[in-house]
């Protein structure tokens, strides 16, 4: 599948996966500033974004329409990123085509199976009947009553766009990304990778817990794990300056 894509900057390639419900619209603010430093390649992964729809849904999937990506604009000696289901997919990259790769950044994802987490969220975007929403305001009026953080129903809201005149509609293909939850949450394949490697979580996250820390370097031997005091899981959002300098302090080393 051919992805969409944004690109700024030249020099060395970055690549930056968004997660689950995400799109590349998510990273321009943090591509402006890294494209100082970096050619930033910014991916909508399928069935997010403007990247096609498909009924078939898997990690293995997203990292082939990656290397195609990859091919396609004749890339090496990448640095790649990812947060959360990016992360995973970046991580699994690694693992499948390595020689692609000069760095990895992973942000705020371990390399176990999570618990279903995602119920409410999933709820108040059924709740959204878009036959009849006729304001952005009225979906972000429903989604308040299933989620707290301002935060994530702005995230949420981003995905929505007019189709047409008067009808709205989500960039996400949100009937397959849910079918499709448990093996999105599933465990990364036990293979080690030797790269460099940096692992960014939030402090206030519970993604990347220290009990989790063996696990990760066992399968990547080369990595260090920074932790941004007072961030959650949207941690490049929620502390972007520090989020930023640990990102540059590893990638310009």
């Amino acid at each position: 599948m051919k992805l969409y894509y944004r690109e700024m900057g030249e020099g060395q390639p970055l690549v930056i996966l968004h997660g689950l419900f995400g799109f590349s619209d998510n990273w321009q603010t943090h591509a402006k500033r890294l494209s100082e430093y970096f050619r930033i390649i910014l991916v909508d992964l399928r069935n997010h974004g403007h990247s096609e729809w498909s009924d078939e849904f898997s990690y293995e999937l997203m990292v082939e329409d990656l290397k195609g990506l990859f091919d396609e604009m004749e890339l090496n000696k990448v640095i790649l990123l990812g947060h959360s289901m990016g992360g995973k997919v970046a991580m699994l990259f690694a693992q499948k085509h390595l020689e692609y790769l000069e760095k990895l950044i992973v942000v705020d994802i371990g390399v176990k199976a999570y618990p279903m987490h995602h119920q409410h969220i999933l709820a108040g975007m059924h709740a959204i009947n878009l036959e009849r929403i006729k304001v952005r305001s009225e979906a972000e009026a429903i989604l308040k009553q299933y989620i707290d953080s301002d935060g994530v129903r702005q995230f949420l809201l981003k995905n929505l766009y007019w189709k047409e005149k008067g009808k709205l509609a989500w960039r996400m293909n949100l009937k397959v990304l849910e079918r499709e939850m448990e093996n999105i949450l599933s465990a990364l394949p036990e293979k080690e990778v030797m790269l460099a490697t940096l692992f960014i979580r939030g402090e206030l996250s519970n993604y990347i817990l220290d009990e989790d820390i063996d696990e990760i370097e066992e399968m990547f031997p080369d990595s260090q794990i920074v932790t941004i005091h007072g961030a959650g899981h949207w941690v490049h959002t929620e502390a972007q300056d520090e989020f930023l300098g640990a990102l540059l302090s590893f990638c310009l080393r």
